[in-house]
């Protein structure tokens, strides 16, 4: 009867009608859909890079015209950036656990919630229309003069899809921001506050400052493809170098909006499986505000040989520099919180170090592209894929499957087969590797990238970069497979598995509708595992006398 009376309460299966999840303004319900939609991405993404690596096995090409290959490493490029790796943590555990973690009912505004999932869905629509119905080759970078002038494919449809993706972005961005201001439970300070929020936090800022800036630049864009003003295209007396710096002016924040919500997810899966206060906590949190503060100055690494004053580009550099102090912080903040830790190794603990390994590779290779000598040499080459995918798939994307991983039980109330979870991780890690190192020493070599053919003295790297995509594609197909299984024949969850310390672990697996039966009060500083110990203790003393 307890069972039962569990699941009737559970946001899961409150009135199960399609009806009322497709107009649900419940966040844990609108976190699932964008779920639902963000993965139909990943795979469309992922089939778009599983072509370009089978094209790559021979030199002279093996399945794909050179002009359908300039279409296929569009389409992977625009759908993995702007319909996965953005939205990716932020729109499916950031929204499923902001108000859980605050101790919340909802987001402050639960219509703008819902909203903000069929923009997404109407942008997705209009980039799949786009890539599908002609297709593009302008790369996912929409550069001028060729998005303007040269490209045969549909650039306004593809355009569209990703300016209503970013007004999506705002209503989160606004959505976090606000109700962490407004919504914390009784007792919980900002320095109370999980290291999760924190991210959510900086990187909320970077949606709401950054996003309309490409906004604007995608509406000049169309302006001037209708109307014929000259904005960007130098024929009309425009500049496509001013192109590059508004691009690049969000863009680069936007590698932030994809990484800080993952170094969020790694701080709780860290402290968890080690038992342990965050070391540094401070140091932490504020290392977050500050990698979305200097994240705004460094967009002009990116165009040191486009022929921007020196001056200017020694100042960038600096600046690349300088914004790998915080991110350092966490690094060595996280190897300290393990150091003399319980460490336990499941299958969410492997998932986020490999994202503390893939990060610092990625991380260290990004100051050879900071410095103005050796950017010279290595831009447009091989290597600044393997530096990109280092930081933005093996970072990114192991803390997604991080945080699926640790918060699965509370929001599924089913556990999954550990022993499948751990061999995935460790097939992400030694795939990812595999597929992406060899790249650094291609470009080192001098491979440029987005070409359809190479000469054949590269074709033993990219033969091992080839079948390591295949290991790494198992390692995305597994966890789907055993998720799935989990659903149906999983272990049901107790509410806190992991003997975990936040909010989210106080109320039941999967929560209720209303989120908490009583609302919480804060006590004790974020990661206190003393308190829960004693806790524990105190339950276990008090079972006999029941």
């Amino acid at each position: 009867m307890a069972l039962t009376a569990d699941r009737e309460r559970s946001y899961l299966w409150q009135d199960g009608t399609v009806r009322s999840w497709l107009l649900t303004t419940d966040h844990k319900r609108i976190a699932l859909l964008y779920m639902a939609s963000i993965t139909v991405f990943f795979i469309l993404g992922g089939i778009g890079a599983a072509l370009i690596r089978m094209q790559l096995v021979m030199p002279t090409g093996a399945i794909l015209s050179d002009e359908t290959y300039g279409r296929m490493f569009t389409m992977h490029g625009i759908v993995m950036v702007w319909l996965f790796l953005v939205p990716s943590i932020p729109v499916t555990l950031g929204n499923f656990l902001v108000p859980l973690m605050l101790g919340a009912r909802d987001l402050a505004f639960p219509r703008l919630n819902l909203i903000s999932w069929y923009l997404f869905v109407m942008a997705g629509l209009l980039v799949v229309y786009g890539l599908f119905r002609g297709g593009l080759e302008t790369g996912w970078t929409f550069y001028t003069p060729l998005s303007t002038d040269y490209t045969q494919g549909r650039v306004l449809p593809v355009v569209a899809g990703v300016f209503l993706s970013g007004f999506s972005s705002i209503a989160t961005g606004l959505n976090f921001i606000i109700s962490i201001h407004q919504l914390r439970a009784s007792g919980m300070t900002w320095y109370r506050l999980p290291l999760m929020l924190w991210a959510l936090y900086a990187t909320s800022v970077i949606f709401v400052l950054a996003t309309p800036v490409l906004s604007i630049t995608l509406v000049l864009l169309a302006f001037e493809h209708f109307f014929r003003v000259g904005v960007f295209d130098p024929t009309l007396g425009g500049d496509p170098l001013l192109f590059q710096h508004l691009f690049w002016f969000y863009s680069h924040p936007a590698v932030y909006i994809m990484i800080l919500p993952g170094m969020g997810v790694v701080s709780e899966v860290v402290s968890t499986f080690c038992h342990k206060q965050v070391f540094g906590y401070r140091f932490v949190a504020w290392s977050s505000i500050s990698i979305a503060a200097i994240g705004f100055l460094v967009w002009g690494h990116h165009m040191f040989v486009a022929g921007t004053s020196l001056y200017a580009a020694v100042v960038f550099s600096m600046l690349s520099f300088l914004v790998s102090v915080p991110s350092a912080i966490k690094v060595f903040n996280w190897l300290g919180t393990m150091h003399g830790g319980a460490i336990r190794l499941d299958a969410p603990m492997l998932y986020a170090m490999g994202f503390i390994g893939l990060f610092t590779v990625g991380g260290l290779t990004g100051l050879f592209l900071a410095s103005l000598a050796s950017d010279v040499h290595l831009t447009q080459t091989y290597f600044v894929v393997a530096h990109f995918h280092y930081i933005m798939v093996g970072g990114m994307v192991s803390a997604y499957f991080a945080g699926l991983h640790y918060w699965w039980p509370k929001i599924t109330g089913r556990m999954y087969p550990e022993m499948w979870g751990r061999t995935a991780a460790a097939l992400l890690f030694f795939g990812f590797n595999l597929t992406f190192f060899p790249q650094f020493l291609l470009g080192y070599e001098g491979m440029p990238r987005r070409y359809a053919t190479y000469p054949a003295q590269f074709q033993v790297l990219n033969v091992l970069s080839s079948a390591g995509a295949s290991i790494l594609a198992l390692a995305y197909i597994l966890p789907l497979i055993y998720f799935a299984w989990s659903l149906l024949r999983g272990a049901r969850a107790t509410d806190n598995p992991w003997q975990a310390t936040g909010l989210e672990w106080r109320t039941s697996s999967p929560p209720p509708t209303e989120n908490f039966v009583h609302p919480p009060v804060v006590t004790h500083d974020a990661y206190d595992y003393a308190a829960l110990d004693q806790a524990n203790i105190a339950a276990r003393q008090e079972v006999p006398h029941a």
